[in-house]
């Protein structure tokens, strides 16, 4: 069975690619657990050397690397440039931290009895990774887990598997034996069997909340951990006092970059009514200053959506919106008559909390805009939400704006910037966008036997 890669802008074929059949699936496992038994010889410091190599391959083929995820999923270059060298300085920085964050713990017990925690390897991590970020998702799994000892297989989304395999090749050019890392072009029926395989120690997903409550469900069934990164409807508070012409273009950044389709932009614009009106008003101007092309061109600054599907599902829920009562306030939507997956910005507001789309992961380039009355009111509205991912609170008062954040029930919050990740930083949400921490020394952990070995 054949799938095809379609350019979102051209809707050509860009690549055909063969589903793995079950004999190659266990070649994979195989050579990945014969590595994982090899890579017990191998300290720290020597993969991290591998991972400093793995960040230099990235780099020299930075350009082939970002006009094949453009090509795959649409965004702009410049941003699948950019996505290149984070993935890059993601390696680069576990290659320069992991080791000592890796180094035994002592312990003491029963008076003066010594204990010494160490950190070792598990086996096969299976990493079901999305579009939207083809190398940097994927990067924050494999880095930590390479540094570790264990083995990656990347199940990645269909239409970045241009990107998939270009991964595989970066890392292998880097000189690193193949089983640390490989790809598996699998159908989800096929990954049931994965998951259930005892030689799989560890399941990472970053994806929609359903598929995070399915693959928890079969991980659960086999006793193999996970890690869930999920959806998001982050809010972005804007308080008297803030620096409004900067909160929009911030606000206008980070819900419109990738065009829209990000889990940590800034969904739900939550700001103090004195503020409002000059909010709002420049806000819409960064909106309709965005123009509309081909991503390959550094004219352009919003590229179309990564497919139709979404592009669909996008519309669908700006006409469920306004029909429920939310009023436009920069119309937009699909672009009609018009090859390629284009969709025209839209900015909403008066979405109350009968409106279907009040708690619902918009993705793609539709922002609300929430007033509100006070301090107090901004935070149970950013609050009242299914999801707990990452958020940004914008104040004249850094101290107001750090007790803002302390009382959000979410993973991250950004102090007058916008939401963003950082290799330094941990990555993750509470409720239904998931559970565990991807980057920072914590990633380390979470796929790591943490034995403790008591004298």
């Amino acid at each position: 069975m054949k799938f095809d890669v379609l350019n979102p802008y051209s809707a050509t074929v860009e690549e055909t690619f063969t589903i793995n059949d079950q004999q190659s699936i266990e070649a994979r496992l195989t050579r990945a657990s014969r590595y994982y038994e090899d890579a017990k010889q191998i300290s720290f410091t020597n993969r991290a050397r591998q991972l400093h190599a793995i960040a230099t391959a990235f780099r020299e083929n930075a350009e082939q690397l970002a006009e094949t995820a453009t090509q795959n999923m649409g965004k702009l270059l410049q941003e699948s440039l950019q996505e290149v060298n984070a993935a890059a300085n993601i390696a680069d920085y576990y290659a320069d931290k992991g080791p000592s964050a890796l180094q035994p713990k002592d312990y003491q017990y029963q008076g003066d009895k010594r204990a010494k925690l160490t950190y070792t390897a598990t086996g096969i991590v299976l990493a079901i990774e999305p579009w939207n970020f083809p190398y940097t998702q994927v990067m924050r799994v494999f880095a930590p887990n390479f540094l570790l000892g264990n083995p990656v297989l990347l199940k990645h989304a269909k239409i970045v598997a241009g990107c998939a395999a270009a991964f595989e090749q970066t890392v292998w050019q880097a000189q690193v034996e193949h089983g640390a890392f490989q790809n598996l072009f699998v159908t989800n029926e096929q990954i049931k069997n994965i998951i259930e395989d005892q030689r799989v120690q560890g399941v990472a997903l970053t994806g929609s909340t359903k598929a995070g409550r399915i693959v928890a469900s079969e991980a659960a069934q086999a006793l193999t951990k996970t890690t869930l990164e999920l959806g998001g409807n982050d809010a972005f508070i804007v308080l008297p006092g803030a620096d409004i012409e900067q909160a929009a273009k911030d606000a206008a950044t980070s819900r419109l970059r990738n065009s829209g389709q990000v889990c940590t932009s800034a969904k739900r614009l939550i700001v103090h009514k004195a503020v409002a009106e000059e909010f709002t008003l420049a806000l819409m101007r960064e909106f309709e200053a965005r123009q509309m092309g081909d991503p390959m061109n550094t004219d352009t600054s919003l590229a179309p959506l990564a497919s139709q599907e979404i592009q669909t599902t996008l519309q669908k829920q700006v006409d469920s919106a306004i029909q429920h009562g939310a009023h436009e306030l920069i119309h937009g939507g699909i672009v009609e008559n018009k090859i390629g997956n284009f969709f025209s910005p839209v900015l909403l507001t008066d979405i109350d909390e009968a409106n279907p789309i009040f708690d619902e992961e918009l993705f793609g380039p539709v922002g609300q805009i929430h007033v509100v009355e006070s301090g107090a009111a901004a935070i149970k509205l950013a609050n009242q939400s299914q999801y707990g991912l990452a958020g940004a609170v914008y104040s004249g008062s850094t101290e107001r704006a750090k007790k803002v954040a302390q009382q959000l029930e979410t993973g991250q919050v950004f102090i007058n910037q916008p939401s963003n990740g950082y290799p330094e930083l941990p990555f993750g949400g509470i409720k239904n966008s998931g559970y565990g921490r991807e980057m920072s020394d914590l990633a380390l952990f979470e796929f790591a036997n943490q034995k403790i070995i008591a004298e």
